[in-house]
């Protein structure tokens, strides 16, 4: 009876995995689709000409800072406990993987390899994982809340942006109160666990390992250093895509880069195929629309901007798995074996 239902479970998983598979891959060609329809093309390959090379290379070198504090803000949540060297090319490599698997198999590689190098439990490395990409979309929020209102031109812009600060502070306050009071968020589940079975079946391993990831901010100091940390590393980002807009528009301003940042950030959390192929530069080319840009020469940009995250992690995370001694194929079958233990979890 008990393999039956294993049996059925890995089904189940399987064809839940090929049905996100293919959603998000026909969520990257609407974007696509869309893209041809907007954009003229002689006009695209005129911007990319045109560009301020100076400044996109100034943009592309950028990046192996935002990568370095990326790896210091990820190597704080995990308590220090892995060396920075191993942190830093483990971050390249999931950014690899994301990049050529689908179901964000990277984040399950980026820990699994991690827990190879360090001997840190797989399941804490897992929650780590959970709360960065947590923390990152708290931050997108908020930031898009910080732009939007002056992208709107409206009176009450300053009071938004208060409040916008305001709700950072919250919500960062809140995973500190729940990083203090595991056993009320614990009781909270159970009751949840009660009313609605069907509804939060099997995410009960999800919620200890976000609980673990919590954990890490009961002590005071790890948590006041990983939020510098991750700010930081958002102003990078901010300071990147300022180079990257202003090579494309030389009247740029620095309103553009940070509302396109935050449009991206939240349009690539949505699922589309590996690397957000289309979902990128869709999202790019809208939220610079809003300020009335060619849609062409924001799509030269958007491309732009991809290709040298795409190749510069793809460069530092394919040296890190030479290192490890690993293939692609083996780390994929190796996280597709962790998923589903995890979703039968």
């Amino acid at each position: 009876m008990g393999r039956i239902e294993i049996s059925a479970a890995d089904k189940s998983t399987q064809q839940s995995n090929q049905k996100q598979i293919w959603f998000g891959l026909l969520i990257s060609l609407v974007c696509v689709l869309i893209l041809l329809l907007l954009v003229d093309w002689q006009r695209f390959w005129q911007a990319l000409k045109q560009a301020n090379h100076f400044r996109v290379t100034l943009a592309i070198g950028l990046t192996l800072l935002w990568l370095a504090v990326r790896s210091l803000f990820w190597r704080t949540l995990l308590q220090k406990k892995a060396g920075l060297k191993a942190v830093f090319f483990t971050v390249n490599e999931g950014y690899l993987l994301n990049n050529l698997l689908p179901l964000r198999l990277g984040e399950i590689g980026r820990a699994f390899l991690l827990n190879r190098k360090a001997d840190i439990p797989f399941f804490f490395v897992l929650s780590t994982i959970i709360l960065e990409r947590t923390m990152d979309l708290i931050l997108a929020v908020c930031l898009l809340l910080f732009t939007l209102p002056f992208v709107a031109g409206v009176e009450w812009a300053r009071q938004a942006a208060v409040s916008a600060a305001g709700l950072v502070l919250l919500l960062f306050g809140l995973l500190f109160f729940f990083a203090k009071q595991r056993t009320l968020l614990s009781r909270l589940f159970e009751r949840a666990q009660i009313r609605f079975p069907r509804l939060i079946k099997g995410s009960g391993q999800s919620l200890n390992a976000f609980m673990n990831g919590l954990s890490i901010l009961t002590d005071t100091r790890l948590f006041f250093q990983a939020i510098f940390l991750i700010v930081l590393n958002w102003l990078v980002a901010i300071l990147q895509y300022h180079l990257f807009l202003s090579a494309f528009f030389p009247a740029g301003r620095w309103l553009w880069s940070a509302f396109t940042l935050a449009v991206i950030a939240l349009g690539v959390a949505a699922p589309s195929s590996p690397s957000a192929v289309g979902v990128l530069e869709l999202s790019a080319v809208t939220a610079l629309s809003v300020f009335h840009l060619d849609p062409s020469t924001s799509l030269a940009f958007a491309i732009t901007i991809h290709l040298s995250q795409v190749l510069v992690t793809a460069i530092f995370g394919s040296y890190g798995l030479a290192l490890d001694g690993v293939s692609l194929l083996s780390l994929y079958h190796q996280a597709r074996a962790l998923q589903r233990q995890k979703n039968q979890g």
